[in-house]
């Protein structure tokens, strides 16, 4: 395959209403589970979060829904039958947050259709990239890259599955093709791929301890 997931991001889109960064808060732990609701262009969905599945990945994505990084971001990637995938902001607060790393785990729950997993680029890189799996990606739970295996994932969709599916993908990989574009001027790259839909909002709503 052309491109995998091996993406660790560098961007820079508008703030919005993302906070800025304190490294205080890559200490907060997550709840044993929770779940959150993501408002895109196309509608909602929401996904539940298990900790237990890949803890530091969870706590991380925790601490980045808390503080708002998943406004206004776009799903700049979508293979129909693959993957949807997002998650990029201002590159300051992107490379704060990177700067402290989210340490590497085992499989423990895989790449099934609708579950969602952090992207990588190798060893201690999961930082803020989301995918979710359009249909069962098992070959993600055992692919090996830069001396890491696998993608653990960290929940799954549990609302709103159509809408994870109907979001823009007449691009397919195409995006990645000028990917450095999206790092360095995201208005360009809005308009090389105006059609691709925006996560406007990200949210937890629900805790579990």
């Amino acid at each position: 395959m052309k491109y995998l997931i091996f993406f660790m991001i560098l961007c820079s889109s508008l703030s919005c209403g993302r906070s800025s960064f304190n490294p205080e808060w890559t200490a907060k732990r997550a709840p044993s589970q929770f779940y959150a609701r993501f408002e895109t262009t196309k509608g909602n969905f929401e996904i539940e979060v298990n900790r237990e599945w890949s803890p530091m990945a969870v706590d991380r994505l925790y601490q980045l829904l808390e503080h708002n990084f998943y406004d206004n971001v776009l799903i700049y990637r979508v293979v129909p039958n693959f993957v949807v995938q997002f998650g990029n902001t201002d590159t300051t607060i992107t490379q704060n947050w990177n700067s402290y790393k989210v340490l590497d785990e085992p499989v423990i729950a895989g790449n099934e259709m609708g579950n969602v997993s952090f992207a990588r680029a190798g060893k201690q890189t999961r930082g803020n990239d989301l995918f979710i799996n359009l249909r069962n990606n098992q070959y993600l739970d055992t692919i090996q890259y830069e001396g890491v295996t696998g993608f653990p994932a960290i929940g799954r969709v549990v609302k709103g599955m159509e809408v994870a599916e109907a979001v823009y993908s007449g691009y397919g990989d195409k995006t990645m093709e000028v990917y450095d574009s999206l790092s360095s001027d995201r208005k360009e790259f809005e308009r090389l791929f105006p059609m691709l839909d925006v996560i406007k909002r990200a949210y937890i709503i629900k805790e579990v301890n």
